[in-house]
């Protein structure tokens, strides 16, 4: 069915316009509900006093059984301090609530994983680190959320290195994982090769750092491309950035790409690139339709800002660009990581593995370009979308087959036994979900007004 522009922008706002009202109707996105039986009272004797000394005390004996014996393994803390959230900066943690309880909803639903929402009031980068490590009993995993940079980089290095559970930060490795497998998909529709194409990375952030990072390890030649930040493109001149020890990972980005030392604008950056990616100010005109005009045959636009893209989608395809990607769902082509870390937690918790690796991610990647290959490729279709629940178990399963082979696991299950456990748990609460809807547990805002 074809909409026109006027149509297609009304489609695109109605989220924004309708979204505050849903939120006040429901008072919240997730609640903690029992899953062990209380038939009477009586059953308060085995799961809280006197019955729940003899779980403590085996976990006394032997820590490790508190996987077995509490939640712990299938539980994350989504945490944020609130200083970049979505295209709306530094709102601060109460306002990044519905985010984080967001995020927790799309963890449950689309990996089963149990997920918690936690704000945390403060800037300050140590302290941050601090309070997460000393919650690690609780949870099985930390999934960082809307920080801003450089101190996120910092914040992630330092927990990965001293939390004994994974630590991930979803807008670095989670974009990242999920901009990879698009643009692998897209090469394939265009018939064009990694190690070939020049990419122009619009906006120096954590996330489109940490996705030319690993796009250039699964094998883009770093120095045909290009970054630009607020000031212009990153080369090795950069003294403002060299002269900022807080701005390491640019600095690295100033060595690596951009080998000639261009230092004009991105739109003469574009002439003749094959890529954009563009995660910077959010639209609709960041990034002009000339631009686009100008980039190589066949070009590959991914315009990912939220809530609104760089560019309208149907604007970059009129400009000439072949494949275009936005980080929204009511497009095609939606780049965005809630393809990503339901199914890479759910593997990462189901070997309780120790990190979460590049190579945990790459593989990641490949199983979502994979997917969507067997369902057969187009220009519209270069990535599942999040109504294909079956991707988040062979997700899963790719995840916790590198982390086997990696040797960081503590489960060694075979990758057919990942992937069983993984869709049963994922369908358990897709099914959960269904049934407390048509139970009236809840509420339909539509039959309520």
């Amino acid at each position: 069915m074809e909409y026109s522009e006027e149509e297609l922008l009304a489609r695109a706002t109605k989220p924004l316009e309708i979204a505050s009202e849903l939120h006040s109707f429901y008072k919240g996105k997730i609640a903690v509900t029992p899953k062990c039986r209380v038939k009477d009272l009586h059953d308060f004797d085995i799961w809280y006093t006197p019955g729940v000394s003899s779980p403590c005390g085996d976990i006394v004996k032997n820590p490790q059984k508190v996987y077995e014996l509490t939640s712990k393994w299938n539980t994350v803390a989504v945490v944020s301090d609130g200083t970049r959230v979505l295209g709306l900066g530094d709102i601060g943690p109460q306002a990044a609530l519905p985010v984080m309880e967001g995020k927790a909803l799309i963890y449950k639903y689309l990996g089963g994983v149990d997920a918690f929402p936690v704000c945390l009031d403060t800037k300050d980068a140590d302290k941050f680190i601090e309070t997460v490590l000393l919650l690690h009993p609780s949870f099985g995993g930390i999934n960082l959320e809307d920080i801003a940079h450089p101190k996120c980089f910092y914040i992630l290095d330092r927990l990965r290195k001293e939390s004994p559970i994974p630590v991930w930060h979803d807008d670095q490795q989670g974009t990242a994982t999920v901009t990879l497998a698009g643009l692998v998909n897209a090469l394939k529709v265009v018939d064009k090769n990694i190690e070939d194409i020049k990419i122009v990375f619009m906006g120096a952030g954590a996330s489109n750092i940490r996705i030319s990072d690993i796009i250039f390890q699964a094998g883009a030649d770093a120095k045909r491309c290009i970054m630009y930040d607020s000031k212009g493109p990153l080369h090795k001149n950069r003294s403002d950035i060299r002269d900022n020890p807080s701005l390491k990972e640019k600095l690295n980005i100033c060595r690596t790409t951009n080998e000639p030392g261009f230092e004009g604008p991105i739109a003469e950056a574009l002439q003749g690139a094959d890529v954009l990616i563009a995660l910077s100010k959010p639209g609709p005109n960041s990034v002009k339709s000339q631009w686009i005009s100008k980039m190589a045959k066949d070009s590959i636009v991914f315009v990912c800002a939220n809530p609104v893209p760089e560019i309208w989608p149907w604007e970059a395809k009129k400009a000439g660009a072949r494949i275009v990607a936005t980080g929204r769902s009511d497009f095609p082509n939606q780049v965005n990581n809630s393809l990503g870390f339901p199914g890479i937690f759910r593997g990462t918790l189901d070997v309780r593995a120790k990190t979460i690796t590049d190579e945990m991610c790459i593989e990641a990647a490949m199983e979502l370009a994979r997917t969507a290959e067997d369902k057969g490729l187009s220009e519209d279709y270069i990535i599942p979308s999040m109504d294909e629940w079956e991707v988040f178990p062979r997700e899963a399963a790719a995840v916790g087959s590198k982390a086997i082979e990696q040797g960081i696991a503590e489960k060694i299950m075979t990758r057919e036994e990942l992937y069983k456990t993984a869709e049963s748990i994922i369908k358990k609460a897709r099914e959960e979900t269904k049934m407390l809807m048509q139970e009236g547990f809840i509420k339909d805002p539509d039959k309520e007004s």
